[in-house]
């Protein structure tokens, strides 16, 4: 069983998204959202460093060195899109003028609180950027992380043991195993991935996994 790849997995999570939606991705893995958009959808894509209207990253060389994306990757602006001060953008987060934000993780808790930010560690990253603003304003958080680290130890836990960004933020998560919500219940597994069983989702979950709704037709 190997599940979905990286960019299967942000394939999986843009068909999800409404039509029409503003969105923020986070750095690393949710950046690849950007070359996922099933047809007939528009999506627009802001980063919290003052463009609304981000489009896809170039090939490995192009693109302008002086348009990037919060983390620092090079990326392409769509017709029509706006740049503004960094101040504005976050007055966009704060407002709540955002429909969803896609975040990594590297932990989140069967509440939804979510450590994103910092292992705690004396050589962590000193500083959470915007990623504590992102959870508090916009509308909706999806999270897109591997299942676990590459140690092998689960991402979805019962109580976060890292540095919190937020609590009780995180409305659903897509991992390369399977697609689960945030409920008041727990973690509510919402769909496996290809080949997967839930037993082996299940063993590689902190905390305890509610199975696939029946639905009565």
């Amino acid at each position: 069983m190997t599940g979905l790849t990286r960019d299967e997995m942000a394939n999986r999570l843009a068909q999800d998204i409404p039509n029409g939606s503003y969105v923020n991705l986070g750095i690393g893995i949710p950046e690849l959202v950007t070359k996922f958009v099933p047809i007939d959808c528009e999506f627009i894509y802001h980063t919290e460093n003052g463009l609304l209207g981000m489009g896809p990253s170039p090939e490995e060389g192009g693109g302008d060195p002086e348009l990037i994306n919060a983390g620092k990757r090079r990326v392409t602006a769509l017709p029509g899109a706006a740049y503004f001060h960094h101040a504005d953008s976050f007055s966009m987060i704060r407002g709540g003028h955002l429909d969803l934000c896609v975040l990594g993780a590297l932990q989140v808790s069967k509440n939804g609180d979510l450590a994103n930010w910092s292992t705690g560690a004396p050589d962590a990253i000193p500083a959470v950027g915007g990623a504590m603003d992102l959870v508090a304003g916009v509308k909706s958080i999806y999270v897109l992380t591997q299942h676990c680290t590459k140690h092998g130890e689960p991402k979805l836990v019962e109580t976060c043991t890292y540095p919190l960004t937020g609590l009780n933020v995180v409305n659903r998560i897509y991992t390369d195993l399977a697609v689960i919500d945030v409920t008041t219940d727990g973690f509510q597994l919402v769909e496996l991935s290809p080949g997967i069983e839930f037993e082996y989702v299940q063993e590689r979950t902190g905390a305890q996994l509610l199975p696939i709704l029946e639905t009565t037709e």
